[in-house]
């Protein structure tokens, strides 16, 4: 078993609840978890740190529980979160290859004016992926370095999105005394958690649907193409819920979890539960159909916001493998059925597709995303220098904020710009 100094520990930030999962990677491949804890949210909104102090306060507690369990202390952490304001950017630089060999400098050069195009004032580039390369006439080159010709066409996808979602982090996570380490926006973590190389190779989606919000990441050919973020999810179905049948919050949850369904036609029609009265208020009878009515309403616009992402991601959906659907709102019974009529593709539940040493029990929604960051947290030391260049695609978090109007090359360049942020932020409690 590798030693205690070698464990690594993740931390994934949610609307609802802060998981994090302390593990290593044992002399099977396999990773072994040493300590797992989740503690109620506090001082965040749509997956967002608002509150750093609220926020620290809830982590210091996490932090504490879990070092009881790893009987050691923990210095630094690896943190996912996401917000609505991922943006994806497509970035196609040409160079010619004076030498008529290509070289890890051409490559270099055109990933460096990749890190430098000008972006959103405040944003910063999180991740990079390599899309493809050209090489004269040769299209889809999966390694550029040692083909011959005199011009390469590289095509990147930017994830980018407002640096003040890792300064907060990184300001909160000071106040506990810990060390930030590497941080990864979580539709990369989730997808990383409950995909396939194959999957990724035929081309599928991942929808993570949270608490807060809903979370879209699109592979094709073995890349990572697109990445959004939909602001609403699982509670603004339980505010529906509470609004629709006029019941206090504790127990729009409480149905929601307990007798909700995706598809008011397959709820039974006679069936009814009594919510109690309260301050004088009668107690209430509410339909089982009622309810699942209101939950597919909400349900249907979720959907069809990700199938809009889908088709701003310009993958063919009848070529795709389909959508993976994660999150805890997943576990509402008939789900896939209402995913596959409203997009017209194949669906399946997302379920752990981690090499894993102990059992089943973070094949959980709750467990998943933390697992998929655990995974990246062990692959390498440091996830800011990870980086693959061939069709299993990769990622590289970028340290450096980019505000500036960069460089142009002499050789031409295009810049497309792929705006995932299409949403005013509404007055939906999530």
């Amino acid at each position: 078993m590798a030693s205690k100094q070698e464990f690594k520990v993740v931390v994934d930030i949610g609307t609802t609840k802060i998981t994090a999962l302390a593990g290593i990677r044992n002399e099977n491949s396999r990773i072994e978890i040493l300590g797992h804890d989740r503690v109620p949210s506090r001082g965040i909104k749509r997956g967002i740190v608002q509150n750093p102090e609220e926020f620290a306060g809830a982590l210091r507690h996490l932090i504490t529980r879990l070092e009881e369990q790893v009987e050691g202390k923990i210095r630094v952490v690896d943190v996912t979160m996401a917000g609505q304001g991922i943006t994806t950017l497509t970035f196609e630089g040409t160079r010619y290859i004076e030498s008529g060999l290509v070289s890890q400098f051409d490559v270099d050069y055109l990933e460096k004016e990749a890190y430098n195009m000008p972006l959103e004032p405040g944003y910063r580039i999180y991740h990079m992926f390599p899309k493809s390369y050209a090489i004269g006439d040769e299209s889809n080159v999966i390694v550029p370095v040692g083909h011959e010709g005199r011009k390469m066409t590289a095509c990147y996808t930017l994830i980018t999105a407002p640096a003040s979602y890792r300064d907060t982090v990184e300001k909160a996570v000071s106040r506990c005394g810990l060390q930030l380490g590497s941080f990864v926006l979580s539709p990369l973590a989730i997808a990383e958690a409950v995909i396939s190389e194959e999957e990724k190779d035929l081309g599928v989606v991942v929808a993570d649907i949270g608490g807060g919000t809903t979370k879209v990441t699109v592979f094709s050919e073995g890349r990572l193409i697109y990445m959004a973020v939909i602001p609403f999810a699982g509670e603004v179905i339980t505010r529906d819920i509470k609004e629709g049948c006029s019941i206090l919050q504790k127990w729009a949850e409480q149905l929601k979890i307990q007798y909700g369904q995706a598809m008011g036609d397959f709820a039974e029609e006679e069936k009814v539960v009594t919510i109690p009265g309260h301050s004088g208020w009668e107690p209430k009878e509410i339909s089982f159909k009622s309810l699942a009515y209101i939950i597919q309403a909400r349900l249907e616009e979720i959907i069809d916001s990700l199938l809009y992402q889908i088709e701003k991601s310009g993958l063919l959906s009848h070529s795709a493998q389909g959508i993976v659907v994660s999150g805890g709102t997943c576990k509402l019974p008939n789900l896939l059925q209402l995913v596959k009529f409203r997009t017209g593709m194949d669906a399946r539940l997302g379920f752990s597709q981690v090499r894993a040493a102990s059992g089943n029990d973070f094949d959980k929604p709750a467990f998943l995303t933390a697992l998929g960051m655990l995974q990246l947290s062990l692959a390498s030391r440091d996830l800011s220098q990870y980086k693959k260049t061939s069709r299993q695609g990769g990622f590289k978090e970028i340290a450096k904020e980019k505000t500036g109007t960069g460089f142009l090359s002499n050789l031409g360049k295009k810049v497309t710009q792929q705006i995932s942020l299409i949403f005013e932020d509404d007055d939906a409690n999530t």
